[in-house]
Parts: C-alpha cells; structure tokens; sequence
C-alpha cells in the first residue's frame, strides 16, 4: 500500500509537490479550525448556562454583568455588551442593537481562515489540470519523435502518468471542501447559539418582574 502511494506520487511529476503542500496547509486550518470552534462552544457553554443565564433569571444584572466581565468567552464579551446597555437604562433597541455590535466583534475570530480552504481546494483542482496538461503536452512531443511502433503504448503510458496530477488534485480537494462545509456549519452554530442567548437577555429584560419570579 505504501510502496503503491509512493509511486503513484513520484510518477505524476513535479505538480504533484505543490499539491502536496496545498493539502498539508489545508489539513492544518482544518485542524486548528476544528479545536479552536471545540473550545469556543464549551468556554461559551459554561460561561452563560453556569454563569450568565442563572443570574439573569434572578434578575441580578450587574452581577451578571461581572460574571460576563471576568469572562474570556466569546459569548460572554456580545451579553456583556448588552449587558452594558442594559445597566445604563437603555431601550430594548439599544441593548439589541450593542449585542449586535458585540456579535460582529466576535464572528471575524470565529471565521478566521475557514474560508480558505474552498480557496485551496480550487487551487489543488487547478494544480492537478495544469499538470495533466503539461504532462500531456510533454507525452505528445515525446511521441511524435518515438518509433511508430512504440507510439501507442508509449502514448497510453504517457497518458496515465500525467493523469495522475488530476486525480490527486482531486483527492485532496474533495476532503477540503468537506471539511470547509463542517466548519461552516460549526461555526453557524456558535452563532445561533450567540443569538439564542440574546433573545433570552432579551426576554427576561421585558418580562413582567412578577411573572419571572413565579
């Protein structure tokens, strides 16, 4: 299996070394992406149901407030905004429109480099057709000064070693754009979740104080 690898990737030429690279960066976003989204959703997990949220349903704001202060989370730095807004006697639109604010604030960190990896995807695709291309070119000039009776198989030959470039291209492009997808829709989540916390903020902000209490 190892030995089959091996010459599939030295038999494809020289391309197929920059898409070599290209896949090992893009392995390298995906994994960091991966632990970095894993770590957001439990420090924001922790930082509103355990600490926030609770204190909110007392009613105790600016406790809450310290709670969202003394917090490295992500989710505690949008309800502290809001939060803020809130202790200054501001209107539902104003406390709104601070964790709105307080979410932009946050979203650029949490879809850092994701992005790239449809980038590198496409350009591990395009590396492996250009290739194949110039493998192909390089065959057909090989061909037209061969004997004619080596022409075919030298030609099939040829062929299926520039092919080679495409295939892997496209080996390493699809996993890249799979991983793209679940780390979109990771971080969606991290953002529906950022969302959900306000309504409730939100919620619990307009709610009658006796209502709350029973």
């Amino acid at each position: 299996m190892l030995d089959t690898t091996i010459r599939f990737f030295q038999e494809g030429g020289p391309f197929m070394y920059p898409i070599a690279v290209v896949l090992a960066i893009g392995l390298a976003i995906t994994v960091e992406r991966f632990f970095y989204l894993g770590s957001v959703r439990r420090r924001n997990r922790v930082a509103f149901e355990k600490g926030i949220l609770p204190l909110l349903e007392k009613r105790d704001y600016e406790r809450a407030m310290k709670a969202a202060t003394s917090s490295n989370s992500a989710i505690a730095s949008v309800m502290g905004a809001g939060l803020g807004r809130l202790l200054s006697n501001s209107r539902r639109e104003d406390i709104e429109y601070a964790m709105e604010e307080g979410l932009m604030e946050v979203l650029p960190r949490l879809e850092k480099r994701t992005q790239y990896l449809a980038t590198l995807a496409n350009i591990a695709t395009l590396l492996g057709l250009l290739g194949t291309i110039i493998g192909l070119i390089a065959a057909f000039t090989a061909v037209a000064a061969a004997d004619p009776a080596q022409k075919a198989s030298l030609l099939s030959e040829s062929i299926s070693v520039a092919m080679n470039t495409t295939a892997f291209g496209l080996m390493s492009a699809i996993p890249l754009l799979m991983f793209h997808a679940v780390l979109q829709t990771r971080t969606n989540e991290i953002v529906d979740s950022f969302e959900m916390a306000g309504v409730k903020l939100l919620n619990i902000v307009t709610e009658p104080a006796g209502r709350a209490a029973a």
